[in-house]
């Protein structure tokens, strides 16, 4: 290799490196639960966009009124460049040659997913879209919560009071505070315009959810205790229960890489008109010899709700459970669940 073309690989290298380092510098922005859908007027006027909208904007599950699951913003293929490409998702559907499904992590900035879409035909479209619809739309949740976790970082609560009473590490922003705090039991809540969101943390027996009976049914049972024990409305005789109009949607799940079950339904108050979604977490584990229980839930009446959720799920699962803890005295839920068995 002569000296010149030593000189231009090198330029060459320099460059490519220059043009990586500035598309990774380059950060999304947005709101959370934003899609930018790329595609051209005449397709999203068609079969195309009613299964972008039934996939992408259905109703999310567990809340009392209906909210999409995203928000999408279409814009026609010819305008993707400026503030569309600093999404943190974007769906890129288009008629080509050959059918295509593919996702580009970061492709424009970070963190940021791209998938493309394309057929030679509607149909051809229709079907790739069918068939990963479930996987893109994880995928975006995923980030999302992320999104939420990157923004609580800036600013949380101190991890030695989760670290002493809980043994575990949990990113709970500033914003939260405690208001009410027993042995085994704690629940912050952080104000808002339009009413509150609030988290919980308790543990009990693994017993009391992990024996014969129906794993809902001893959960709701759970919750009900709890609310009849610490939650409260102004008036005598207003626990918080879970509301018996709908049932509650399960999950089995893994948080912080152990079993765990997801719990999503209506909270209500008994005797009151206070009411609102709920999404409870109840981690088996063993090494602590206990069911360690994250909820959240808010009440935002007449206001949307997808969001607020959608925070108190990022908060939960950012959940890192330490090794077993010494062991202490029973606390009076632990006592309470032991003495129902």
């Amino acid at each position: 290799m002569n000296k010149a073309h030593f000189i231009l690989l090198f330029i060459s290298i320099f460059f490519i490196s220059c043009k990586q380092e500035i598309t990774n510098a380059r950060k999304t922005t947005g709101k959370v639960n934003n899609v930018s859908v790329i595609i051209d007027d005449l397709l999203w006027n068609g079969e195309i966009g009613d299964s972008i909208r039934n996939k992408f904007a259905s109703p999310v599950i567990g809340l009392p009124q209906e909210e999409p699951l995203f928000n999408i913003n279409q814009y026609p293929v010819k305008l993707m460049e400026g503030f569309m490409t600093d999404s943190r998702n974007i769906i890129v559907i288009k008629k080509d040659t050959k059918e295509n499904f593919k996702v580009i992590k970061n492709q424009y900035a970070s963190p940021q997913n791209v998938f493309h879409i394309s057929g030679k035909t509607a149909d051809d479209i229709l079907c790739l879209i069918q068939k990963n619809a479930s996987d893109i739309a994880k995928t975006i949740h995923q980030t999302e919560i992320e999104e939420f976790q990157r923004i609580n970082k800036k600013s949380l609560l101190s991890p030695k009071f989760f670290k002493e009473n809980f043994n575990l590490n949990l990113e709970v922003p500033s914003n939260y505070q405690l208001v009410l705090q027993k042995e085994g039991f704690a629940w912050f809540k952080k104000e808002i315009i339009s009413g509150n969101t609030s988290l919980l943390l308790y543990q009990v027996p693994i017993s009391s959810i992990e024996n014969n009976n129906s794993k809902v049914s001893n959960i709701i049972k759970m919750r009900d205790s709890i609310g009849k024990l610490y939650i409260h409305g102004k008036e005598l005789n207003t626990d918080m229960i879970t509301e018996e109009a709908y049932a509650p949607y399960f999950f089995n799940i893994v948080l912080d890489y152990k079993k765990a079950y997801e719990t999503k339904g209506t909270w209500e108050l008994k005797n009151d008109f206070m009411s609102g979604p709920f999404i409870n977490y109840a981690i088996l584990d063993r090494e602590n010899d206990r069911i360690l229980v994250l909820e959240g839930f808010c009440y935002s009446p007449s206001k949307e709700k997808r969001d607020l959720m959608l925070e108190l799920e990022a908060i939960i699962k950012s959940v890192k459970i330490n090794k077993k803890a010494p062991v202490k005295e029973k606390s009076k839920i632990m006592a309470m669940f032991d003495n129902k068995d």
